[in-house]
């Protein structure tokens, strides 16, 4: 065998293992999700399905899709839609957004 030969089987070799070293790793588990993260996850999940609903509308107001493929497309996207928004009937969520602001009475009780 030439010596050319050799060392061109050498560098082809050090060359796949170059390549190759970084799939063979062993990967390290990702970090557990922290509730910011899930929640991050969550309304990025929320925007996406809302703008394809939007982009559905649009579509349909523009004559591009018919009324029956629009009314195909259009509830399983908004039922996803309705799982993704914040669910109000929490008793936290009600009394943050809906309680009416509490007032000094003026009556006295004396």
């Amino acid at each position: 065998m030439s010596p050319e030969l050799l060392l061109g089987a050498l560098l082809a070799a050090a060359a796949v293992v170059f390549v190759a070293v970084p799939f063979l790793r062993a990967k390290e588990p990702p970090a557990p999700l922290t509730p910011a993260d899930e929640a991050l996850a969550k309304a990025e999940e929320r925007d996406r399905v809302l703008a394809e609903l939007k982009e559905l509308e649009f579509d349909h107001r523009t004559g591009k899709i018919t009324d029956e493929d629009y009314r195909r497309q259009v509830y399983p996207l908004r039922r996803q839609a309705a799982a993704l928004l914040p669910s109000e009937t929490s008793k936290d969520a009600s009394e943050q957004r809906f309680s009416p602001p509490k007032l000094p009475s003026s009556r006295s009780d004396g």
